[in-house]
C-alpha cells in the first residue's frame, strides 16, 4: 500500500472519530437543554434540590435510553 492510500485511510478514520465526538457533544448539549428546562423550574442555588436531582437523573436516563433505541432502529434498517 502506498503512503497516499495509508494517509487517506488515516484521514478517513480521523474524520469518522471527529464525527462521533461531534455527535456525542451534540447529544450532551441537547440532553442538557431538555432536562434543564424540564427539571429546573426556579433559580438554581449552589446545590440542586433532591427533587431536581431525581428529575435530572430520570430525564437523562430516559433521553439516553431513547437515543440508544433510535440508533439501534437505524442500524437495523441499513
Amino acid at each position: 500500500m502506498d503512503s497516499s492510500a495509508l494517509n487517506s485511510a488515516d484521514l478517513q478514520r480521523f474524520i469518522e472519530q471527529e464525527k462521533q465526538k461531534a455527535m456525542v457533544n451534540e447529544m450532551v448539549a441537547k440532553l442538557t437543554d431538555v432536562c434543564w428546562d424540564k427539571c429546573i423550574t426556579g433559580t438554581p442555588g449552589s446545590k440542586f434540590s433532591s427533587g431536581e436531582t431525581t428529575c435530572l437523573t430520570y430525564c437523562a436516563q430516559r433521553y439516553m435510553d431513547m437515543s440508544m433505541m433510535i440508533m439501534k432502529r437505524f442500524q437495523s434498517m441499513q
